[in-house]
């Protein structure tokens, strides 16, 4: 007996190559060679469910739902070594973090991703304190991403705070409301 043939249909979005071409460093996307050097370079990439290359192939053929779900994006560890090595000279960096705002902005963070915790409360602080405040983010992490191993932490932080390193207040940049005016500018231009 023949086994059915199951056949998956894939959602495609033919107009998410524009979309990504306009965000930031996004037309880079079409120089790619498919070389496989960012992939080869990468030191997450065993963790990825999608090497930097298959992203960008992904991007190219309209598969936006498996693009923006990819952990890839939040796996990026921002080294660079992608984009230093880059026979094209493409800022791959810079496209993980353009998809990561337009993942964010689409709610399509599965729940779990602990990377977008972290870049989410990372985000809030810059806009409050125009800098970050390290103890006011792990605190946020801790509660929202890994509330069960919040004891782990201690050891670490209590080292850090004994060493002057962790302050208990936040410090704010002068002038923080011009870094504010220049965040709403970008965030406009990318139509966030």
């Amino acid at each position: 007996m023949l086994e059915k043939e199951v056949v998956y249909e894939a959602t495609l979005d033919h107009d998410f190559l524009d979309e990504i071409y306009s965000l930031p460093g996004g037309k880079e996307v079409k120089r790619c060679i498919q070389c496989g050097t960012c992939s080869g370079s990468c030191p997450q990439g065993a963790v990825m469910d999608h090497a930097p290359r298959k992203i960008f192939s992904l991007i190219r053929a309209g598969f936006r739902n498996e693009v923006l779900g990819s952990n890839t994006i939040w796996f990026c560890s921002s080294c660079y070594s992608c984009a230093v090595r880059c026979p094209k000279e493409i800022k791959i960096t810079d496209v993980m973090y353009a998809l990561k705002r337009l993942a964010i902005k689409e709610g399509k963070v599965t729940e779990g991703r602990k990377s977008a915790v972290l870049s989410r409360n990372f985000i809030k602080m810059v806009n409050k304190y125009g800098r970050n405040h390290e103890t006011e983010l792990m605190t946020r992490y801790i509660i929202e991403a890994d509330l069960l191993n919040a004891f782990n932490f201690a050891p670490v932080g209590l080292k850090l705070f004994s060493n002057g390193r962790l302050p208990i207040l936040p410090h704010k940049m002068k002038n923080v409301d011009q870094l504010r005016k220049i965040i709403r500018k970008v965030d406009e231009m990318e139509g966030i």
